[in-house]
């Protein structure tokens, strides 16, 4: 959680950035990643540096080599310490003709060469900012944040990343941390996963998952082999915009996790052999505004469900990535709940029969505002190839702790926020923020909850009432409206009032024709 002060810091980073010239929000993080990269990579070689001195022996990795680069430039003055120091033209020189070609090259041999997906990412790596006084002051007020806690740093981009959802369309790459944070809550990750979010974007779920294992594994990282698996093994993200790419994996980096595999891959659009059956864990919220033609789609997917709807093929695709026993919590639009095409229909009854659906958790309405009205659901499920639904439990989220309007103001104090809130909440704060009781409920999903009446928040459906309703999911097809008793009175009581009542307005106009006449 960061401090007034350091958001005040980044708001003025921000403000520099948008007075300065560059107003598209992509672009400010863009530049913002690579500076904070190129600090990070100072911070690291100081590290070694001091390693290095302390057990007086050479330094294992050298992040800057020796001598100069070829233009002649000490490579030396490459680094942060060095060149925040030097005149803003020089300094501005420097950075564009000097630190960004080694990024795109010498670093991308030092991070597995030209097929790394490093190198990938920063071979397009470009150096925008306008002028040698607003590079000046962005590197001045970058400098003076404190970057050194991974927590801090890591709560840094996010804050920053949360600018651009409120900057309007580009915000359709941002699902809110809380809900993320659910979703992750919900699937818990373990040490041994392989981790996948098809649609990664800015890696927000990547993330989440991280330090979900770092909280509940505190000793993963002690252990060689576990550390190896999280660091290089574990996280795997997809995006077809390599602006994303870029951004989502500095996220990554500036969240400590060293070498995770985010790429460039059209997830709807290519043959998916060797991703086949990969992965343990599918976290996502796909895009699912449009539609896509036969001739662009895998056909591998269009043999599970032929459709044109990029929800339900994205929903085909987390099956066909998923290993048997593998499990996913993936965000759809209410229509994939209760649409009564072929492939709609069909979808759902893959889900129920031919795997294991766990749980439907409906979503208010303005989860994703302001950019997005939309209702929506988490689908929890698990690959087994083989059935297993039993029963599916869904839950009625009424409040996620944010006004539902376009302000999405908090309605309570900060440490009472999300689905682990630091401070429990008391019971007339639940229907500000049910996410807390959604991790509750969702834990005795196979014991309390099966005796849950229909009227509750929660409850539990069987496979057979599923099925009999056209494998419709949607939940207002299960849950029952609780009717207030009401008193009916005896009718002679009625009739003797009516009738006293009419005895008092023929008595009322009797007088009034007494006045007037």
């Amino acid at each position: 959680m960061i401090t007034g002060e350091i958001r005040n810091q980044i708001d003025r980073i921000w403000d520099a950035f948008w007075s300065g010239g560059i107003s598209n929000p992509l672009e400010v993080i863009e530049q913002i990643t690579y500076l904070l990269f190129i600090r990070r990579l100072d911070d690291l070689y100081t590290l070694e540096e001091n390693k290095a001195a302390r057990l007086e022996q050479p330094m294992q990795r050298r992040v800057f080599p020796e001598g100069s680069d070829a233009k002649g430039r000490p490579y030396e003055d490459l680094r942060w310490s060095r060149f925040k120091h030097f005149a803003p033209a020089e300094m501005y020189a420097v950075l564009g003709e000097h630190v960004f070609p080694f990024l795109r090259n010498e670093l991308a041999r030092q991070h597995g060469g030209e097929d790394s997906t490093y190198a990938q990412h920063m071979k397009d790596a470009r150096f925008t900012i306008p002028t040698p006084a607003l590079l000046a002051k962005v590197v001045d007020l970058l400098d003076a944040v404190p970057m050194e806690d991974r927590d801090t740093k890591g709560d840094v981009y996010e804050y920053m990343l949360g600018k651009i959802a409120s900057a309007g369309q580009n915000g359709q790459f941002r699902t809110p941390r809380h809900i993320i944070r659910l979703m992750v809550e919900l699937t818990r990750p373990q040490p041994t996963d392989v981790i996948c979010d098809p649609a990664c974007g800015t890696a927000g779920f990547l993330v989440a998952a991280g330090e979900h294992l770092r909280g509940h594994h505190p000793t993963l990282l002690h252990d060689r082999q576990l550390a190896a698996h999280f660091h290089q093994r574990m996280f795997h993200g997809f995006d077809f915009d390599h602006t994303m790419l870029r951004i989502g994996s500095m996220n990554m980096l500036l969240h400590g996790v060293e070498s995770p595999d985010i790429r460039y891959r059209d997830s709807l659009s290519e043959d998916h052999a060797g991703e086949e059956e990969k992965y343990t864990l599918v976290l996502a919220n796909p895009p699912f505004a449009g539609s896509l033609d036969y001739e662009n789609t895998a056909k591998d997917l269009l043999a599970i469900v032929k459709t044109k709807k990029t929800e339900l093929l994205f929903l085909a695709l987390f099956l066909r990535l998923l290993k048997p026993g593998g499990r996913a919590a993936v965000i759809v639009p209410d229509g994939v709940l209760f649409g009564s095409s072929k492939a709609h229909k069909e979808l759902r009854r893959i889900l129920v029969e031919d795997q294991k659906l766990d749980a439907v958790v409906s979503l208010p309405g303005g989860v994703f505002k302001p950019y997005a009205g939309v209702s929506t659901a988490i689908l929890v499920f698990t690959r087994t190839n083989s059935g297993g639904t039993d029963s599916v439990w869904f839950y009625d989220v009424e409040a996620d702790g944010w006004s539902l309007d376009d302000k999405r103001t908090p309605l309570l104090a900060e440490d009472k926020l999300g689905p682990v809130p630091k401070t429990a909440l008391a019971a007339d704060e639940h229907p500000k923020n049910n996410l807390p009781d959604v991790l509750t409920r969702w834990a005795e999903r196979e014991g309390s909850e099966r005796e849950r009446p229909r009227t509750a928040q929660s409850f539990c459906v069987p496979r057979a009432d599923i099925a009999a309703n056209g494998y419709d999911l949607s939940l207002n097809r299960y849950k029952e409206v609780v009717h207030e008793a009401v008193e009916h009175r005896p009718p002679k009581e009625i009739l003797a009032e009516l009738a006293k009542l009419e005895e008092e307005i023929q008595r009322g106009m009797k007088e009034l024709e007494g006045m007037l006449g």
